[in-house]
């Protein structure tokens, strides 16, 4: 069945739970050597990233909605609902990438807390200038900083997160972190319905021609994240079988993947109903898959794919290789 829970996916739990045991006291956090940084485009749910994030291990950086003359943060409680309301009303919404100086704050935090390097991973820099404004604060402080540009979003990019606060939970280096992390992306894939194509139109993430052409022919797009795009996967006549030719293609997707190793994830904004029934007919549909993640959009993720979206991610299980293993091979 679907699970909210992020514990609940069991090879990150597993995975986590005895290094977290073995940690020296909390007044040395530089047992960790590398810390992570993200943005909000990463979906994380809030409590999982509460747990990384009392010991400096994990920061994620907001990045801001503008609903009219007003500016809100990921975070806020009542975004979501200002969100829904200005899209149902056709008042414009706009994102924006974080400043510059939010990360370089979240990079000195880091060097405060003893750390030795970061790792950065941020939104794919085809939908966001948000790695530039990174790479630009990584320039100004004296902790080394890799920028990992994920060339993907929402909990795809997540995975490559919590990739990279498994090996810097592990103690790895940040070479390490970042080939860890960047080895989850490569193995994640985003599949998404959305029912009008006029707010990815309006922020630019789609061309007007293809907005155009939904409109007029009430196509029901399915859509997809290659290489940082997003991009018309296949054409449907109808929202139900939409919805039902995204579970046919998650489905396809993960019995392709190793053994027990598949993941998935579901997001929505303003249908929950809908994205509890996908996430359970994933389940049933692939055995062996850690419970789904449900979670709805964030914030600057919501604003461009409107009401009605349904996501989906499948990415893999996996953990940091063996530094002398991989030496030696």
């Amino acid at each position: 069945m679907p699970h909210r829970d992020p514990a609940g996916w069991l090879w990150l739990k597993e995975r986590l739970i005895p290094l977290r045991q073995a940690r020296r006291p909390a007044a040395a956090p530089a047992a960790f050597r590398t810390a992570v940084v993200t943005d909000s485009a990463a979906a994380l749910p809030a409590d999982w990233v509460r747990a990384f994030a009392a010991d400096g291990l994990l920061t994620v950086v907001p990045m801001p909605v503008m609903v009219g003359a007003e500016i809100y943060g990921e975070g806020e409680d009542d975004i979501a609902d200002t969100i829904a309301v200005a899209l149902a009303s056709g008042r414009p919404v706009k994102t924006s990438r974080p400043s510059p100086g939010q990360f370089e704050q979240a990079y000195l935090g880091a060097q405060r807390r003893g750390f030795e390097s970061v790792v950065s991973v941020h939104i794919s820099g085809e939908l966001s200038g948000t790695a530039d404004s990174a790479r630009l604060a990584a320039a100004r402080v004296s902790i080394p900083v890799e920028v990992v540009d994920s060339r993907t979003v929402g909990m795809a990019q997540g995975m490559g997160v919590q990739g990279a606060v498994v090996a810097a939970s592990d103690g790895r280096t940040a070479a390490e972190v970042r080939e860890f992390a960047e080895q989850q992306l490569a193995r994640t894939k985003v599949y998404f319905y959305v029912p009008s194509l006029e707010q990815l139109r309006r922020g630019g993430r789609i061309g007007a021609a293809a907005s155009l052409w939904g409109t007029m022919f009430s196509i029901k797009p399915i859509l997809a994240v290659e290489d940082g795009k997003v991009v018309p996967l296949e054409k449907v006549r109808s929202a139900a079988k939409a919805i039902a030719r995204l579970k046919e293609i998650v489905v396809a997707d993960a019995a392709g993947r190793p053994e027990g190793q598949a993941r998935l994830a579901v997001h929505h904004f303003g249908n929950p109903a809908e994205a509890e029934l996908l996430a359970a007919q994933l389940a049933e549909a692939v055995p062996g898959c850690p419970p789904v993640q449900i979670s709805a959009l964030p914030a600057v993720l919501a604003a461009h794919a409107g009401l009605g979206v349904l996501a989906v991610i499948v990415g893999e299980s996996g953990t940091p290789a063996d530094p002398e293993t991989s030496a030696a091979s």
